[in-house]
């Protein structure tokens, strides 16, 4: 964002909106519409690197896929004559994952992830002229919108649950966010190649394509939370043989006295846990957990067999 110290000061509370003239540059060197084309004529992407939505709805995958052809025994990759067909139809496309598949998109969602210490994601949605793919709604992670074409008018209302948890998605509060969507909105915004726009998680949002294609990557930030150290220290409480004491026989759930009993023990081993537990180990058992979300830096299978052989790769 335009302004680092700001930014650190508004992460996960605040939406910001920064245009062009306030970054340092552009983000079409990540994605332009020419990449946009390639992905979906030349690469071969199968879902779910793709989807389509049309006002809200989903496209069945089924309606833009079809076999590889001679050779390929794959039965799910992009028709990109459907895909066509239904982009001037109005449905936005979807290019999901890009930091696996596009080489700009994986060196720099490598990097962010690694400066701000939580897993990264990057999509980017590619919508018609005049047209919106999905509905209001609000996302379970934080979320970087990069405009790199087109123009796009964004509308953001306050969050209807502050920070929900990945367990808790917009469609389990579907009629809140219904009505915080005819509501006055906190931002209103028209969003123009090299602008930017922060959302933590939980803020209400929809947007729409402006008069000509638009191209934006979602850089989603699926943060820490104190949650996930909870999570680790209740993981670690298998070291407390009081917390893995078995309820008594004839249990009777119903009954509110043993229950009271039982959680009051239970909350005893608990605390005797807690005050033994080792902060480190916590520190230690969250990054186990995010070792398996957040991909490593690209491994080059055949280069480092060859550098281990001591063959030098031909170029």
């Amino acid at each position: 964002m335009a302004d680092p110290a700001a930014f650190a000061a508004a992460w996960g509370r605040d939406a910001l909106h920064a245009t062009a003239s306030e970054l340092p540059r552009p983000f079409d060197d990540l994605l332009d519409l020419d990449a946009v084309d390639e992905l979906l004529s030349r690469r071969g992407l199968r879902t779910p690197f793709l989807r389509l939505a049309k006002d809200g709805v989903v496209v069945p995958s089924s309606a833009f896929t079809r076999s590889g052809g001679v050779g390929a025994e794959i039965a799910d990759q992009v028709d990109d004559a459907a895909v066509a067909r239904l982009f001037a139809e109005g449905a936005t496309i979807v290019l999901q994952a890009l930091h696996r598949v596009w080489s700009p998109v994986m060196d720099f969602a490598h990097a962010l992830g690694a400066e701000l210490g939580h897993p990264v994601q990057v999509n980017a949605y590619v919508t018609p002229p005049s047209s919106r793919g999905f509905a209001a709604h609000y996302d379970i992670h934080d979320v970087f919108v990069l405009q790199v074409s087109g123009e796009k008018r964004w509308v953001v209302h306050e969050p209807v649950l502050e920070a929900p948890l990945r367990t808790q998605p917009w469609t389990s509060n579907r009629a809140a966010v219904e009505r915080a969507a005819e509501s006055s909105p906190l931002l209103d915004v028209v969003l123009r190649p090299g602008d930017a726009l922060y959302l933590p998680r939980g803020f209400v949002h929809a947007a729409d394509a402006l008069g000509d294609v638009s191209a934006h990557l979602t850089v989603g930030i699926h943060v820490v939370t104190r949650y996930a150290l909870l999570q680790a220290l209740v993981a670690l409480g298998d070291d407390e043989e009081g917390l893995r004491t078995s309820l008594p026989l004839h249990l009777d759930l119903a009954d509110e006295d043993l229950v009271a009993r039982e959680v009051a023990a239970t909350v005893a081993a608990l605390r005797a846990h807690l005050d033994a537990v080792a902060p480190t180990e916590v520190g230690e058992r969250v990054r186990e957990t995010l070792a398996t979300a957040m991909r490593p830096a690209p491994v080059s299978p055949v280069r480092t067999l060859l550098a281990e052989s001591g063959v030098p790769a031909a170029d």
